[in-house]
C-alpha cells in the first residue's frame, strides 16, 4: 500500500495523505470481503472475521470515489478523529455503538447546559484554503423532529466556521462546513457546543481538493480510517493467554478473577474506562440476585468480593464503587486488565478463535490478543456472533433499553430550557419520578431490533427524559418545580435482551417451571422471570413506541434456593473453544427472564473460570469438561472464592 505521512501534534494523531494513497485506499476498500469462510483455509491461515461487512455494490462506490482521486496527484487531506482530541473538555466519550456507525465519538451530555469545549492541536502539511467536513448527524432527524438539539460549532485557532453542525443529517453523515484560509501549519481545533442537549461528533476531514466528499463506510475500523499513523498496519501484540475474557460487567470481571485465581493467565478487555457494565456508575442498576445458596453456596463468594450495595435504582453516583472493583482486579497476579479496548474482530483457525482484535477507544491503536480460550462475557455476543457461532435473536417482543435519570431540588429557582424536539409529554403521560428517580421503567425498544436500533433506543429515551422533565419545568409541572434540576441522565443504555449464544443446553421456562434436573446445574437462578412489555397506561402520547414498561413476575422459580442453571448453557456448541457468561448465555427469551440480572450472570462468570482452568490443566475444550471432568469441577465450585495458586502446576491454597 502507499507510503501515508502521518503526523503527530501532542497526542493527537493526524492523518494526512495524497491522491495516490487514497487509490491504494481504494483498492483495499474493494478487496474487503469480511466473514468470507473460504479465505485463509485451506493453507490452514488465521482468518478474521468482521461482524457485518459492506456489501459490494457500497464498496465498488467507496472505491470508485477513491479512485477518482488518483488524477489529483497533489492533493492533500487530513483525517482527525474526534475521540483523540488532547482534551475532551466536558464531551463524553461513547463507546456504544462503535459496531453500528464504525467509531466511538464525542458527545455533549450536558442535560441542557452547553458543555466544555473539547480541544486539540494539529499540524497540517500545507498553508492555504482547505475544505472542512464533520462527520456528525442531526440525533432527532430520524424522527423529523424540529429544533436541531445536537446543534455545535467547530472553532479553528479560535474563530468559529459560519456552519452550524448537527443540524442535516438523520443519519451519521460527512456534513460540509465550508472553506477555510490556512496561514500557519499549526492549527488549534475546538468543538464548541451550543446547547447541552447531545450533540456528537465522530470525525473531522480537511482536504484542498473542492469537490471532494469523504467516504462513509460505517464498519469499525473502516478503510478510510485504516491509515491513522497511531494505527500500525500490522496489529500491536497484546499477549498470549490461557484466558481472555471480553466484556467487563459483574459476568466478565468475576469470569476473570475467578480464572486467574485458579493459575491461569487471563487478559480482561472491557470497552469502558470503568468495570460493573449495567452496575457500574454509568448506568447505576442496582444488582439483583442471591448469591452463595443451593447445591454450591461457595459460588457467589467472588461477586460479593465486587458488588456494590446502592439504597436506590438508580443511586447517587457514590454508592457505585468503580474504583474499588478495579483495584480488585488490578490486584490479581494473574490477571491484565485492558479498558477503553473495543474488540470489532476475531481471527479463526479450524472454527476454533486463535486471537481477538481490540481498537482502543480513544487513540484507535489496534492490538492482537491471543489465547487458548475466549469467554464472551459482552452481553451482545459479538464475539461469538463475530467467529460464527450459532445463535438466536429476539427481533421483536424482546426486553427493551433503560436510561435511568435522577433530579433534585436546588435551593432557588432553575431554569430548563423548552425542548420542542423532545417527546411531546404533560405530567399525565408518565409516572411521576417519585424519590428523586426516573427508574428502569422508562425503557424503550421492544419491537425494535435489538442490535441494528441500539442508538436509535437511545436516542427515543433522552427524548422520552427531556420530554418528561420539560413538563415537569416548563408546562402544568411548573408550579411544584420551579427549584427541579437535573442531577443525572444515563447516555449508556441498559440493554437487557439481544442476542443469545447457543450451547449444548438451551434452558427453557419449561425447564425451570418443571424443575427439570440437569446433572451439570450448578449457578442458582433466584430471580423472578421477570418480562417487560409497554405499560398500556402510558402509550396514548406516543403509541407507535411506548417509553414506560411494566413488568410481568413469573413465581415459579425457588426465590430461597433457585433453580440450578446447567454448565452446557456456558460454552458454545459450535466453536469449540468459547465460553459466554451473563445475558447472552444458551436460554430461551422467557428463561432469560430470571438469569439475566448481575449476581446471577456474575456467578456465570465464576464457574466459566473454574471450568477455564479444568480445560487448561486436561487439554480439553468446555465441552470436555461435562461429563468426563465433573467430578473434579464439583470440589473446585465448593472451594472458597479466595482459594488460589500461582499457577495450574501448583496445589490451590485458601488464604
Amino acid at each position: 500500500m502507499g507510503t501515508f505521512q502521518g503526523r503527530t501534534q501532542g497526542k493527537v494523531p493526524v492523518l494526512c495523505f495524497s491522491g495516490s494513497d487514497l487509490q491504494c485506499l481504494a483498492m483495499q476498500i474493494d478487496g474487503i470481503s469480511g466473514a468470507d469462510p473460504t479465505q485463509g483455509a485451506a493453507g490452514g491461515l488465521p482468518h478474521r472475521r468482521y461482524p457485518s461487512p459492506v456489501p459490494r455494490a457500497v464498496r465498488g462506490v467507496l472505491a470508485a470515489s477513491c479512485f477518482a482521486l488518483v488524477f489529483q496527484a497533489q492533493a492533500a487531506h487530513v483525517l482527525i478523529e474526534a475521540e483523540s482530541f488532547e482534551r475532551h473538555g466536558g464531551w463524553q466519550l461513547d463507546t456504544q455503538f462503535i459496531q453500528i456507525m464504525g467509531s466511538s465519538y464525542l458527545l455533549a451530555h450536558g442535560l441542557g447546559r452547553p458543555v466544555d469545549d473539547a480541544v486539540t492541536t494539529v499540524s497540517l502539511p500545507k498553508t492555504g484554503p482547505w475544505h472542512i467536513f464533520v462527520r456528525t448527524m442531526d440525533w432527532v432527524g430520524r424522527w423529523g423532529a424540529r429544533g436541531h438539539p445536537g446543534r455545535f460549532q467547530l472553532l479553528v485557532n479560535g474563530w468559529p466556521l459560519q456552519e452550524t453542525f448537527g443540524t442535516r443529517f438523520a443519519t451519521w453523515m460527512w456534513h460540509p462546513g465550508g472553506m477555510i484560509e490556512i496561514d500557519r501549519p499549526e492549527v488549534t481545533i475546538a468543538l464548541r457546543d451550543l446547547t447541552g442537549f447531545d450533540g456528537r461528533c465522530d470525525a473531522i476531514w480537511l482536504t484542498d481538493q473542492a469537490g471532494f466528499l469523504p467516504p462513509n463506510d460505517s464498519r469499525p475500523l473502516a478503510p478510510w480510517r485504516h491509515t491513522n499513523p497511531a494505527v500500525s498496519a500490522v496489529p500491536e501484540p497484546g499477549g498470549n493467554y490461557d484466558l481472555v475474557v471480553v466484556g467487563g460487567g459483574y459476568a466478565g470481571a468475576c469470569a476473570a478473577l475467578s480464572a486467574a485465581r485458579q493459575g491461569c493467565k487471563v487478559a480482561l478487555i472491557q470497552e469502558r474506562p470503568v468495570l460493573g457494565g449495567n452496575g457500574s456508575s454509568e448506568v447505576r442498576v442496582w444488582p439483583q440476585g442471591l448469591t452463595r445458596r443451593g447445591l454450591y453456596p461457595r459460588v457467589g463468594e467472588i461477586v460479593e468480593e465486587l458488588v456494590d450495595r446502592p439504597t436506590q435504582s438508580p443511586g447517587p453516583a457514590e454508592q457505585f464503587n468503580d474504583a474499588r472493583r478495579e483495584a480488585i482486579l488490578r490486584a490479581e497476579p494473574n490477571l491484565s486488565l485492558f479498558l477503553n479496548q473495543h474488540v470489532f474482530a476475531v481471527e479463526t483457525n479450524g472454527g476454533r478463535i486463535t486471537a481477538v482484535l481490540a481498537m482502543h477507544t480513544r487513540t484507535g491503536r489496534v492490538t492482537r490478543y491471543s489465547a487458548q480460550l475466549f469467554a464472551d462475557c459482552t452481553g451482545h455476543g459479538w464475539v461469538g456472533v463475530m467467529a460464527g457461532a450459532d445463535h438466536t435473536t429476539q427481533e421483536r417482543g424482546h426486553l427493551g433499553m433503560s436510561n435511568m435519570w435522577r433530579w433534585r431540588e436546588a435551593g432557588s429557582p432553575r431554569d430548563f430550557p423548552e425542548t420542542p424536539w423532545a417527546l411531546d409529554l404533560w405530567m399525565k403521560d408518565f409516572p411521576y419520578p417519585a424519590k428523586y428517580a426516573g427508574e428502569w421503567f422508562w425503557e424503550s425498544g421492544f419491537d425494535h431490533h435489538p442490535i441494528a436500533d441500539l442508538e436509535a433506543m437511545r436516542d427515543w429515551n433522552l427524548r422520552a427524559v427531556f420530554g418528561a422533565f420539560n413538563a415537569m419545568k416548563n408546562r402544568d409541572g411548573r408550579e411544584k418545580h420551579r427549584n427541579a434540576e437535573l442531577e443525572w441522565v444515563a447516555y449508556v443504555g441498559g440493554t437487557r435482551e439481544s442476542r443469545q449464544l447457543l450451547g449444548d443446553v438451551v434452558l427453557t421456562r419449561r425447564d425451570i417451571v418443571e424443575k427439570k434436573n440437569y446433572p451439570d446445574g450448578c449457578v442458582p437462578t433466584t430471580w423472578d422471570i421477570d418480562l417487560h412489555y409497554p405499560n398500556e397506561k402510558f402509550t396514548n402520547s406516543v403509541p407507535g413506541n411506548p417509553f414506560i414498561s411494566r413488568a410481568v413476575f413469573d413465581k415459579a422459580v425457588d426465590r430461597q434456593q433457585g433453580y440450578p442453571v446447567p454448565y452446557r448453557c456456558f460454552y458454545s456448541r459450535n466453536v469449540p473453544n468459547l465460553f459466554m457468561a451473563g445475558r447472552c448465555i444458551s436460554v430461551d427469551h422467557q428463561a432469560l427472564g430470571t438469569v439475566r440480572v448481575m449476581k446471577t450472570g456474575g456467578m456465570m462468570g465464576e464457574v466459566v473460570g473454574k471450568a477455564a482452568a479444568v480445560c487448561i490443566r486436561h487439554g480439553i475444550t468446555p465441552s470436555g469438561v461435562f461429563p468426563a471432568h465433573w467430578d473434579e469441577m464439583k470440589e473446585l465450585l465448593n472451594l472458597p472464592g479466595k482459594a488460589r495458586r500461582a499457577n495450574l502446576r501448583e496445589p490451590l491454597t485458601i488464604p
